[in-house]
């Protein structure tokens, strides 16, 4: 993101844009203090959860900024989930939504990442929290079938499996396993998935645990990446459709959400909720939670 685009994300960002000023100074600080860290700095973040971050690191930079760097998922995370939940992070990277699941509300967790040396990062964010008996780290990628995928390995928050006309600088070879296989018995109450594009055959290797009634939640980046691999995403709402989960945005400040007819066409990430009533009990009822001294 160029800095211009920067200020104009923490300028609309709803928790930063009543004191952009505060914020611009936070941008600041920690442009000075990354350059002079030896190393990763940790960064005390919500409800006491924490997170080791260098400069580049664009999803943990920008929740340095701004607070939570995709509010209305995350918002809808801390308000839905609970501590006696099971919360599976597909592409967690180095483990922003996991660090919130699992050390800001609770909730166990299983986090899986398919760039060994990002994996290692999210591994040190759960050791640091000391989450190793509540979250399960995997250094795997997901699919419809086993086997091998090549993966990119140089791109942060964009590493994606290498499409057929890609011809990367770097790649690596990287285990696929199927959700269902992954989890077995075990049910998340919330997911979610974020593989750059490759969401259609990892749904399409988790009917299982679709068709179980007890996720209610799945949070899934659906922004086009998957033309480079020439699926179309509309297949996948209707996919969500016939497993009976209809799709959502979220205000975290007024609690509320909105039906939609289709992705969400405002963002990147669509949420898909089934069992709306439950939902919404529990998003009522959550506790609040305070950043940058704004309550919501």
């Amino acid at each position: 993101m160029s800095i211009l685009g920067l200020l104009k994300f923490i300028a609309n960002h709803p928790l930063t844009k009543d004191s952009r000023y505060r914020s611009l100074a936070r941008v600041v600080k920690w442009q000075i203090a990354s350059r002079l860290a030896p190393g990763a700095i940790v960064y005390e973040w919500i409800n006491g959860a924490k997170f080791l971050v260098k400069a580049g690191e664009t999803g943990l930079t920008g929740n340095i900024y701004t607070g939570l760097h995709e509010f209305p998922e995350m918002g809808y995370l801390l308000h839905v989930l609970r501590d006696d939940d099971l919360f599976v992070d597909v592409g967690s990277n180095v483990g922003s939504y996991t660090i919130l699941a699992s050390a800001a509300v609770g909730a166990r967790g299983i986090a899986i990442e398919p760039v060994p040396y990002t994996h290692l990062k999210l591994v040190e964010n759960m050791r640091i929290n000391h989450l190793e008996h509540r979250v399960v780290c995997l250094n795997i990628a997901v699919g419809k079938e086993a086997g091998l995928v090549s993966f990119t390995g140089d791109l942060d928050t964009a590493n994606h499996v290498v499409a057929s006309s890609e011809h990367p600088a770097k790649s690596i070879q990287v285990e696929v396993r199927t959700l269902d296989d992954v989890l077995l018995e075990e049910i998340p109450a919330v997911m979610k998935i974020d593989v750059e594009g490759y969401e259609t055959p990892a749904i399409e290797g988790a009917q299982a645990i679709l068709r179980n009634n007890k996720l209610h939640s799945v949070i899934m980046e659906l922004n086009g990446g998957g033309n480079r691999y020439g699926y179309d995403e509309s297949r996948i709402v209707q996919m969500m459709f016939d497993h009976g989960f209809r799709t959502y945005a979220y205000d975290p400040l007024e609690r509320r959400l909105t039906n939609l007819s289709g992705r969400n066409q405002a963002s990147d990430n669509t949420l898909f909720i089934r069992n709306a009533g439950l939902v919404k009990e529990r998003l009522a009822n959550s506790r609040n939670i305070s950043i940058f001294g704004k309550e919501f």
